[in-house]
């Protein structure tokens, strides 16, 4: 309890560094809960001895991990976090087994665990197709992490906390110095290190391999990686790679990079200068140490060897020369915490999307729509979360005109062209075209990534673009202002209901194979095609049925409605009587598919 009391007033400080990182990432849970650990198998190899543990991260949140003994030497023994990389079997890959092992032969404890999503804890482990119905590592991620956006408690904050519960339970054996416990990663496992760093003051070193860059070279290069990597308002609030660093400081902190990653090496040393420059103002030179090798992405053992002289120089005192001596790695099915190979199987556990599939009730039960006394009070909720600007009102020059008009977004030219066969001036804002992605990502996630990043979404960017051009139409001559029509299609159907919300004025507005909630994201187990419309911590404020609550009476048409994977949907979220359900036959042309949508805009013609 005490030491959970210092890691609360450590994080408290107003105004720092620690205090600001926090709050990108929602805040910690507040609960420590029991461990619940336990040994569920071990085995002896010469110099070491492995025992099988899992143990309770949250309540019923289960970690599986292989606790690395040594059988020489005088215990109480340092001790290391071995935070595994995107390998889809997590603490079980033969690289980071090297480096368990090597270290255990060295006379450290190494507790290496499983990440979510990877290993022994697939979450969206399938039992009748033996595996996952995603890819383990950056798919499980991406997918539970969009989700989290929505609740405003990151991915990462799940990360963190298994590793600070991973501390926890070092600090139950009595083989551990609980003053000399260090956090070790590759890739994944290096941004671990880094969060760790960050958030656990009781760490005595950290090392974090193949990730420490800078945010110039990754955005100009690879671009934004996985869920747990992207915190909101990260780059707003002024910080980079090099903050974590700082936030460990003075304690020691080692880089190694590899100078043909794509995590780009002119970023890591750059960021190593900036460390190595706070840490001389600090009055701790030394404490902060760079290694780079000529080769790819991945702990090789150049790196690893660097890791174990660091670990020896701060936690031993020796400054030898460290060579990693040939070993023998074990099956991933010998380090099996688990009977079956997974939690799914064996023992049961929450996962990340459950875990905030819950917090998603509780935020949207509580959500700052449901207090307002307004429409325009929660129009001032949209526009401060969606950072949609006023628009300034374009002048009318001359009396308004007769011909109704559509706003279009998303809508096949096709169809934009019968609008105006029938008599309508169409002028369509359609998205731009997402340059293809990089690394295997999404072209769509990496370019909504960059806004989150900047306290920005792409959402609050064509909701702007579309008030502008309505702004415009109003103005047109041609136009008259009272009658003008919206249609969006797809995703572009969520910036155009909250642009309808933010007007007011809008007779008809027509959104067709639209997602119909925000909230129903978090709880649905799967989705697709929907990081575009993400809007990090949206729930804790509105949903888009509480927008269109808002609306003008009998103004919104959902026409084939969508859940959020794409199937089609009813919209159980809307009020009755708030919306008109139509749906479009693939043959039918738009005047006859949507006539009482249209007939809003051409209602007064015939008076």
């Amino acid at each position: 309890m005490a030491a959970f009391l210092l890691l609360l007033a450590f994080f408290q400080a107003p105004d720092d560094l620690h205090a600001k990182l926090l709050s990108l990432i929602g805040g910690l849970p507040d609960l420590r809960a029991p461990l619940n650990a336990r040994v569920t198998g071990a085995f002896d190899r010469p110099g070491y001895r492995v025992e099988k543990v899992v143990f309770d991260s949250l309540p019923k949140f289960r970690v599986t991990a292989d606790l690395y003994l040594p059988l020489t030497g005088q215990p109480p023994f340092p001790a290391v976090l071995g935070v595994a990389g995107h390998s889809g079997n997590g603490k079980a890959s033969a690289t980071y087994q090297h480096t368990w092992i090597t270290l255990a032969r060295r006379g450290y404890v190494v507790l290496a665990y499983d990440p979510p999503g990877q290993g022994e804890r697939l979450e969206y482990f399938d039992p009748e197709l033996g595996h996952s119905r995603l890819s383990p590592g950056v798919n499980e991620h991406n997918n539970a992490g969009l989700q989290c956006l929505l609740t405003g408690a990151p991915i990462a904050r799940y990360f963190i906390w298994d590793g600070i519960r991973a501390f926890d339970y070092l600090t139950t054996r009595k083989e551990v110095d609980p003053r000399r416990i260090a956090v070790a990663g590759n890739s994944g496992g290096g941004t671990q290190a880094a969060l760790l760093a960050a958030f656990e003051p009781r760490l005595a070193a950290a090392v974090s391999s193949c990730y420490i860059t800078r945010w110039k070279e990754l955005l100009e290069g690879p671009g934004p990686q996985d869920a747990e990597q992207i915190l909101p308002g990260f780059l707003a609030q002024g910080l980079d790679f090099v903050d974590y660093i700082k936030a460990f400081s003075p304690r020691p902190f080692l880089i190694t990079s590899a100078i043909r990653d794509y995590f780009p090496i002119d970023g890591a040393r750059a960021t190593f200068e900036a460390a190595r420059a706070h840490y001389a103002a600090i009055d701790a030179p030394g404490r902060v140490a760079f290694f780079e090798y000529d080769d790819t992405h991945g702990w090789s053992q150049p790196r690893r060897e660097a890791a174990y002289r660091f670990l020896d120089a701060h936690f031993k005192g020796i400054g030898a020369e460290v060579r990693e001596a040939p070993l023998q790695t074990e099956p991933e099915s010998l380090l099996w915490a688990t009977p079956t190979g997974q939690l799914a199987t064996s023992f049961g556990s929450e996962t990340i999307f459950s875990l905030n599939r819950g917090l998603a009730a509780q935020v949207y039960a509580r959500r700052k729509a449901l207090s307002v006394n307004s429409a325009d009070q929660l129009r001032d909720l949209v526009r401060e979360r969606l950072n949609v600007p006023l628009v300034s009102k374009t002048a009318r020059t001359a009396p308004p005109g007769k011909a109704p008009a559509v706003l279009t977004s998303g809508v096949p030219k096709a169809d934009a062209d019968a609008l105006r066969a029938a008599g309508f001036v169409v002028k369509a804002v359609d998205p731009p075209a997402f340059p293809a992605g990089r690394g295997g990502y999404a072209g769509a996630y990496q370019a909504a990534a960059r806004e989150w990043l900047y306290s920005k979404t792409l959402t609050g960017q064509r909701a702007a673009e579309l008030e502008a051009a309505l702004a415009e139409l109003r103005a047109d001559p041609e136009v008259d202002p009272s009658r003008i029509l919206l249609w969006a299609r797809g995703n572009a159907g969520v910036p155009a209901l909250v642009t309808a919300a933010l007007d007011g004025h809008i007779p008809g507005v027509l959104l067709e194979q639209t997602v119909t909630s925000w909230f129903s994201i978090t709880q649905w187990r799967l989705h697709q095609n929907i990081a575009e419309i993400v809007v990090p911590g949206v729930l804790q404020d509105f949903d888009l049925p509480d927008l269109a609550a808002i609306l003008p009476p009998q103004s919104l048409f959902l026409a084939d409605p969508r859940t959020p994977t794409g199937a089609r949907a009813l919209p159980t979220e809307y009020n009755k009587g708030t919306f008109f359900l139509i749906e479009r036959p693939e043959d039918w042309p738009v005047p006859a598919a949507f006539g009482p949508w249209l007939q809003k805009g051409l209602q007064t013609l015939s008076n």
